[in-house]
C-alpha cells in the first residue's frame, strides 16, 4: 500500500497537466488513522464527480459493540456516521475551487428514514468503518489544479474523518441514545404479530409534515392521542412503558371530513414499514413490515398476471389467469396490484380511496339492480376484503371519504376528528343496519397462481448497461425507463438506483426462464444479506450511492419493468 507522501508525490507531478492525469491517483493511501482509497477519478471536471472511500480499523474507531450487536442497531450506527459526515463535508465543500464540479465534497444525503446505505458500512466483526464519498477534482477549465485537490485530501477530508469516524470524537451520549431508539422500534416489530396487531401509533407522534415537499415534522401540529377503546401500552426495552393505538389485524377503515387529517395518518403507517430519525415525530409509528400501498395506475403495463380474483369473463374472452397488458384500466392495475403485493408476501394493504379506482373498490345497489352482477367482470374489492383476511392473512386499512360501502366489512371504524382519531365502530355498524350490504355472499375464490418465470431481456445484452437514476420516479435500464412514481413507499432515490442495479444483476445472474420471481427476489435479498448493497456493482470502479430497498419495491420495479420477458 501507498502512503499519503506517495500521493502528494503524485499531486506535484501532474499539476497544471490535462485533466486525464488525474487517473494516475487511482489507489489506496495509508493516512494516520486511516487508509483513503481514490476507486473513480472522473474524466471531466463537469463530469459525475470522482469516488473516493475512507476505512478506518475498528481498533481505531473504537466503536463498542453494544452501539451494533443487532443489525438494527448497525444500520442505525451508521445513518448517524452518515450524517455527521455529510454535515462536515458540506462545510468542507467548494473551499477548494476551480472549473465544474471542482471543490464539491459529499456523501449520501439522509432523510428522515433510517435505511442501509452503501455510503457508510461497519464491519459487525471487526467494528471496522468504510466510509464513502464524492468529491470534485479541482480543475482551471480543463487543466490540473493539484495545489487545490492537495488541500481537500490533506487539510478539508482529514479533519471531517476526524470528527465523524472515530468514537473518542462524538457524541457518545447521541450515538447510545441512536442505538436504544432503533432496539425498542425493532422490538416494537416483535410485538405487533404476538399481539395481533397490524400497526402502532404512540402518543404524542407529530404525523404532520411541514408541507408538502418537506418531510420535516410541522411545527404547532396536534399531537396524535389514541382513543381509549384503542390504546395499547408496549414495554420497550429502553424507553419502558409506551401508550399507543394499536390497529388490529383484520379490516380498519379510516374516515373523517376533508382535511381532517385522513390520509396523514395512512402516509405515516405507509412509512411506518421504516425506523425514523429522533425528532422527526414517527419514531414510534411502526407498521408491518411486509405493508403495501396498492391505488390505481392507469396505463401501466402487466404481464401473466392472475388477476381473476377480482376480473373474470372479459367481453373480448381475455385470459385472467394470465393477464397482460401494455396499458392497463384503473381497475385492472388495481387488481394486479393486490395480487402482486400478496405474490411479494404482503400481509398488509394499505389503501387510499382518493387513489382508487372506483369500479374496483365498490358497487352500489343500485348499479347492481340496473346492470346485474352477470353482466359486471369485476368484482368489488368490496366483496373480496374480508376473504383476504380469513382465508390468506391479509390485513386491509383503507381511508374512505365519500362511501360508507365498508362499514358493514370493516371491524374497526376510526374517525379522524381535527386530527383526533375516535373509535366510532359501533356507531357506523348501528348506522349501516339501515342500508343493504354490499357484496360479501360470494363464494371463496382459489388463491391466485403465482407462476411467472422471467427470461432474460434482449435488449440487454453484454456486461455494460447504461444505469441512470430518476430520483424517486423510477430508473433507467437500458434504453427503458421503469416508472416507479405511484410505488409510493420508496422513501429515497438511492432506493430506486438499488433497484436498478438489482434489475441488471438479476438480468446477468438470475433470469433463465426456469426460476419463479419469487426465486429470483429471494435469491437478490439472501445476496443483499451475505455481500452486502455493494454486491451489485461487481467490477464497477468506486460503489455509487445506494440504499436497501424493501422486497415488496423489488417486486414492483420487476413487475413495472416492460421488457421483462415473462
Amino acid at each position: 500500500m501507498q502512503t499519503s507522501s506517495d500521493l502528494k508525490q503524485i499531486l506535484d507531478r501532474i499539476d497544471r497537466r490535462g485533466y486525464p492525469a488525474y487517473k494516475d491517483t487511482r489507489g489506496a493511501y495509508q493516512f494516520p488513522g486511516y487508509v483513503l482509497s481514490i476507486d473513480h477519478v472522473q474524466g471531466d471536471p463537469f463530469a459525475a464527480p470522482s469516488r473516493l472511500s475512507v476505512h478506518v480499523d475498528g481498533r481505531q474507531a473504537g466503536f463498542p459493540e453494544r452501539l451494533y450487536r443487532l443489525p438494527c442497531q448497525r444500520i442505525a450506527l451508521q445513518d448517524a456516521l452518515t450524517r455527521r459526515f455529510g454535515e462536515l463535508a458540506a462545510r468542507a465543500s467548494h473551499q477548494a475551487k476551480g472549473s465544474g464540479h471542482s471543490g464539491l465534497v459529499s456523501t449520501s444525503r439522509c432523510g428522515q428514514e433510517v435505511l442501509e446505505r452503501t455510503a457508510c458500512a461497519l464491519d459487525p466483526e471487526t467494528g471496522g468503518v468504510t466510509l464513502r464519498l464524492e468529491v470534485g477534482f479541482p480543475a482551471n477549465g480543463r487543466t490540473i489544479n493539484a495545489r487545490e485537490l492537495e488541500k481537500i485530501l490533506f487539510d478539508l477530508l482529514p479533519r471531517c474523518v476526524e470528527s465523524s469516524l472515530f468514537c473518542r470524537n462524538l457524541d457518545g451520549r447521541r450515538l447510545q441514545a441512536a442505538a436504544d431508539l432503533a432496539e425498542d422500534q425493532q422490538a416494537i416489530r416483535d410485538l405487533l404479530p404476538q399481539l395481533g396487531l397490524c400497526a402502532f401509533v404512540a402518543d404524542g407522534s407529530i404525523l404532520p409534515r411541514e408541507n408538502g415537499v418537506s418531510p420535516l415534522p410541522m411545527r404547532g401540529a396536534v399531537p396524535f392521542q389514541s382513543p381509549p377503546e384503542l390504546a395499547v401500552t408496549l414495554e420497550l426495552p429502553h424507553r419502558g412503558a409506551v401508550t399507543g393505538m394499536g390497529i388490529r389485524r383484520g379490516i380498519t377503515l379510516i374516515v373523517g371530513g376533508g382535511y381532517h387529517g385522513k390520509s396523514t395518518l395512512l402516509k405515516a403507517l405507509e412509512l411506518g414499514v421504516y425506523n425514523h430519525i429522533a425528532g422527526d415525530g414517527r419514531e414510534y409509528v411502526i407498521t408491518d413490515d411486509t405493508a403495501v400501498k396498492v391505488r390505481a395506475e392507469d396505463g401501466r403495463s402487466i404481464r401473466d398476471t392472475d388477476i381473476s380474483l377480482f376480473i373474470n369473463n372479459l367481453p373480448n374472452g381475455k385470459d385472467t389467469v394470465h393477464f397482460t397488458t401494455e396499458d392497463a384500466s384503473g381497475s385492472t392495475s388495481q387488481a394486479a396490484g393486490v395480487v402482486e403485493a400478496m405474490e411479494a408476501g404482503a400481509s398488509l394493504l394499505l389503501m387510499d380511496e382518493d387513489t382508487s379506482a372506483t369500479n374496483f373498490m365498490i358497487r352500489d345497489e343500485l348499479m347492481q339492480r340496473v346492470i346485474h352482477r352477470d353482466m359486471e367482470p369485476i368484482t368489488p374489492f368490496l366483496d373480496r376484503v374480508g376473504e383476504l383476511y380469513r382465508h390468506h392473512g391479509v390485513s386491509t386499512i383503507l381511508v374512505a371519504g365519500g362511501s360508507g360501502a365498508y362499514f358493514h366489512a370493516a371491524d374497526c371504524v376510526i374517525q379522524m376528528d381535527r386530527y383526533v382519531p375516535r373509535d366510532i365502530t359501533d356507531l357506523a355498524k348501528r348506522e349501516a343496519q339501515a342500508f343493504p350490504a354490499g357484496g360479501g355472499d360470494l363464494p371463496p375464490a382459489p388463491a391466485p397462481a403465482f407462476h411467472r418465470c422471467p427470461r432474460p431481456s434482449p435488449e440487454l445484452r453484454g456486461d455494460r448497461v447504461k444505469l441512470k437514476s430518476l430520483g424517486r420516479d423510477g430508473v433507467s435500464v437500458g434504453r427503458e425507463t421503469i416508472d416507479l412514481r405511484y410505488v409510493e413507499q420508496l422513501a429515497d432515490a438511492e432506493q430506486s438506483a438499488a433497484l436498478g442495479w438489482c434489475m441488471v444483476c438479476a438480468q446477468r445472474r438470475l433470469l433463465d426462464g426456469r426460476r419463479t420471481l419469487v426465486q429470483i427476489v429471494d435469491a437478490l435479498e439472501s445476496l443483499l444479506g451475505r455481500q452486502g448493497l455493494e454486491s451489485l456493482c461487481e467490477g464497477t470502479p468506486g460503489v455509487p450511492f445506494l440504499a436497501r430497498p424493501r422486497r415488496q419495491e423489488l417486486f414492483a420495479c420487476f413487475n413495472r419493468w416492460r421488457s421483462l420477458r415473462l
